[in-house]
């Protein structure tokens, strides 16, 4: 397990996603072909044609999945620390949100580039990231044309050459890969305050393109790096954080 693991060398981390345009007729027209393949095997449909109703519907619901057609607007991250005058650890968490993907990835890639770029000395951990949002971010930083921090340049490694990447669903997994198993799911299990009260995935998109509130979209994300840094307690079977243990921190303060 992660027993020997010091959580104050650890990045917890989450991400969310959008559709890269508010709807399917947005997009250009070869985008358009392109999406129109994927939907049909998305739904498996393959020799079933969808109406352009249909495929716009599974534009809408399904787009921000893939970062080819995808866009992040929010990474969030928690830093776990000994506070020294009460001697407790406390998690400090920060969401780097931008309707500007380029200048949000920019942030956080300078972040690991100034204070995470030793592999041998730190982690990232987060819940489902090498399947899902560590690829998402390096795929969405190529195609903004970014550079990598040591930390993402992962392209051909194995896995055992990327053993800084701490995934708390493979933890869980114990060798046994049939099934994911959700974060929620574990909260539950394990008895640690659910990291989903509010929205949930499948309402990002809306809050971001209708309701244009990056805000509570950063708030969401900051719950389940919180969830993410209890798990990892619980796998070390440590004290969980209290609510005077947690701050959240806003815009530019440190």
């Amino acid at each position: 397990m992660i027993d020997h693991i010091d959580i104050g060398r650890v990045l917890f981390l989450d991400i969310e996603t959008v559709s890269g345009k508010a709807s399917f007729e947005q997009l250009n027209d070869p985008l358009k072909d392109l999406w129109t393949i994927k939907a049909h095997q998305i739904m498996r449909r393959k020799e079933d044609p969808m109406s352009e109703e249909e495929v716009a519907e599974v534009f809408t619901d399904r787009a921000g999945i893939y970062a080819e057609f995808g866009k992040i607007v929010c990474i969030s991250v928690g830093v776990v620390k000994r506070d020294k005058q009460s001697k407790k650890l406390k998690i400090r968490l920060k969401s780097f949100a931008d309707s500007n993907e380029r200048q949000l990835l920019h942030d956080f890639s300078q972040l690991l580039f100034e204070h995470y770029n030793n592999t041998t000395q730190y982690f990232i951990c987060g819940h489902n990231i090498r399947e899902f949002d560590i690829p998402y971010i390096c795929r969405r930083m190529l195609i903004n044309q970014l550079p990598f921090p040591s930390m993402l340049q992962i392209a051909g490694k194995k896995p055992w050459e990327t053993k800084y990447l701490l995934d708390t669903m493979e933890l869980w997994k114990f060798g046994d890969y049939k099934s994911y198993t959700s974060l929620k799911l574990l909260a539950a299990v394990l008895d640690f305050p659910s990291p989903k009260d509010d929205i949930d995935g499948s309402n990002v998109g809306r809050v971001y393109w209708e309701d244009k509130d990056l805000d509570r979209i950063s708030f969401y994300c900051e719950k389940d790096v919180l969830a993410t840094a209890q798990l990892f307690l619980k796998y070390q079977r440590k004290p969980l954080l209290e609510e005077d243990q947690i701050m959240h921190i806003r815009g530019n303060e440190k």
